[in-house]
């Protein structure tokens, strides 16, 4: 559904937009899909130009990497996923709705900044800046969830491991907040492995 003129935002964008992301998901992978990834970043490493990938990590991948000495690296290490060729949502070039319509939020809530400001404000800026992004792509999966959505899209519920390569750890914090426990018991217990490998 494209929303139009000023009924659109940000948020209701996003929820529309993943949704058909995930149904342009290739049909004959949709079985072997175990997890999906949400991988945020910043175009040129600004964060006034955030965006989430939206992907997905298949039982063959997991295969193909697979270690007899650590399977669960291979499951849930973000490292060892699919990572190329998914679709975009934000302040991307790929994105030619989302971006303004973020940038537009953003300036509307005061967190916008112009490329020769400095100072600690717009250090400030930059911190509520990723933190206004995670809070929105973290709404996003949990919303995917509760609507049913993953579920109806791709024939049962998967869990969405968020990341952000510049945050090692950041991804067992916002995977954890973004998931019904149920579905995340087999990452949690890796990283708790990884945490304390005697235990």
């Amino acid at each position: 559904m494209v929303l139009a003129g000023r009924d659109r935002d940000f948020t209701e964008y996003l929820r529309n937009a993943a949704l058909n992301v995930l149904r342009r998901f290739p049909e004959r992978l949709v079985p072997e899909i175990y997890a999906l990834s949400f991988r945020v970043w910043r175009v040129d490493d600004d964060d006034r130009r955030p965006y989430v990938a939206i992907g997905y990590n298949t039982e063959s991948q997991y295969e193909r990497e697979r270690r007899p000495e650590d399977p669960g690296e291979a499951r849930w290490n973000y490292a060892c996923w699919l990572l190329d060729g998914f679709e975009t949502l934000g302040s991307a070039p790929e994105d030619p709705v989302g971006g303004p319509l973020y940038e537009a939020e953003v300036r509307r809530l005061g967190l916008w900044f112009e490329e020769d400001q400095e100072g600690e404000e717009v250090e400030t800026r930059r911190e509520l800046l990723q933190l206004h992004f995670d809070d929105a792509v973290l709404g996003l999966a949990r919303h995917l969830h509760q609507s049913g959505a993953i579920a109806s899209v791709l024939g049962r519920p998967l869990p969405v491991v968020i990341f952000d390569m510049y945050r090692p750890g950041w991804e067992v914090l916002a995977t954890e907040a973004a998931n019904p426990p149920e579905l995340i018991a087999g990452f949690l217990a890796w990283q708790r492995a990884q945490e304390d490998p005697d235990a």
